[in-house]
């Protein structure tokens, strides 16, 4: 892999990692991010943004030319050293997925410009340690990497049927349902059961268990505010 200057779709000017060794056979070349802090998240999602040469348009290549690259990731603690051949052979790496183009170009459309870039999202879970290295394997193609974003999903805080639920992390599978237990508004109290709200793997809350309601004196403004009911009568005893 090389970093080279290169173009978006756009045409605007960018910074890429490429690699195009199509020619030559086993090949087996890594690239790896910097060690990124996982900030309390038990699933992560890579976007990879990227563009993939068809093998077809290249003359006289080999068969060994691929259009597909390897994701993986690696958990640890701590950051560490990856300059020594010994991380890069020994590192016990999971892999994500096989990475394919659902778009590639030719010699043709890169001449004129045309840039076919390919989106693709993926996830990996559940994490335990402080964070994470994300490895990019080519065995054979003619790519660029664009762009990796990397992030975690989460529900936001809210206030709903009278009772405060604070940001809560998605859980560890894209299936999870996280629990987040609610506390009442001031001057609200609990009705029947605790309320709770579950949390789900999109970062979107559902499934309201329980409710608030406002304590006896109290009314409700706009559904998330109790406030101090006003008499429309007061009767007092005068002395004479």
């Amino acid at each position: 892999w090389e970093e080279v200057s290169g173009y978006d779709e756009n045409l605007n000017t960018i910074r890429t990692y490429q690699v195009c060794n199509v020619f030559e056979p086993s090949q087996n070349n890594w690239l790896l991010t910097t060690f990124i802090d996982r900030r309390g998240a038990q699933r992560i999602y890579v976007e990879i943004r990227f563009t993939v040469r068809d093998c077809s348009s290249i003359p006289n290549v080999p068969g060994s030319c691929k259009e597909t690259f390897n994701l993986y990731y690696y958990e640890t603690d701590s950051v560490i050293a990856t300059k020594g051949t010994a991380f890069w052979m020994e590192a016990p790496y999971l892999k994500v997925d096989t990475i394919a183009a659902d778009e590639s170009f030719s010699q043709v459309d890169f001449g004129g410009r045309l840039m076919k870039v390919n989106t693709e999202v993926r996830s990996f879970g559940p994490l335990s340690k402080n964070g994470f290295y994300l490895a990019f394997q080519d065995y054979g193609a003619c790519m660029s990497l664009l762009s990796v974003r990397v992030f975690f999903k989460k529900c936001p805080s809210v206030v709903q049927n009278f009772a405060i639920f604070p940001e809560t992390m998605t859980g560890a599978e894209s299936t999870s349902l996280v629990i987040a237990r609610g506390i009442c508004i001031p001057n609200s109290e609990e009705v029947d059961v605790p309320i709770k709200l579950y949390c789900n793997g999109d970062g979107e809350w559902m499934v309201p268990i329980g409710s608030c309601t406002c304590k006896a004196g109290f009314e409700p403004d706009n559904g998330n505010v109790c406030r101090g009911s006003h008499p429309l009568l007061t009767i007092s005893k005068r002395q004479t």
